[in-house]
């Protein structure tokens, strides 16, 4: 069983794709992209930070408020009441 030169050619064809696709990203992430700042992303780290703080805790208080309304006979007490069943 000899090597086939069209397998080789295709398999040559494939690697030379795949070292142009990284040394073209390479090239566009140094040139093209506008990196932000040190500041500007501690900035926009807190507002995420922040955010994420406030949007649990409003869940929370949905989860909270709708699992109190349920007795120990309704299907849905909050994700709260469904913990403290299981104990």
């Amino acid at each position: 069983m000899g090597s086939n030169p069209t397998a080789r050619a295709l398999k040559l064809k494939i690697v030379s794709k795949i070292k142009e696709y990284f040394t073209e990203t390479k090239k566009e992430m140094l040139e093209n992209v506008s990196w932000p700042t040190w500041k500007e992303l501690q900035a926009n780290t807190i507002i995420v930070v922040v955010a994420s703080v406030l949007i649990s805790l409003f869940i929370f208080a949905m989860d909270f408020g709708f699992g109190i309304a349920g007795d120990e006979k309704s299907l849905w007490r909050g994700a709260l009441g469904f913990i403290y069943g299981m104990f």
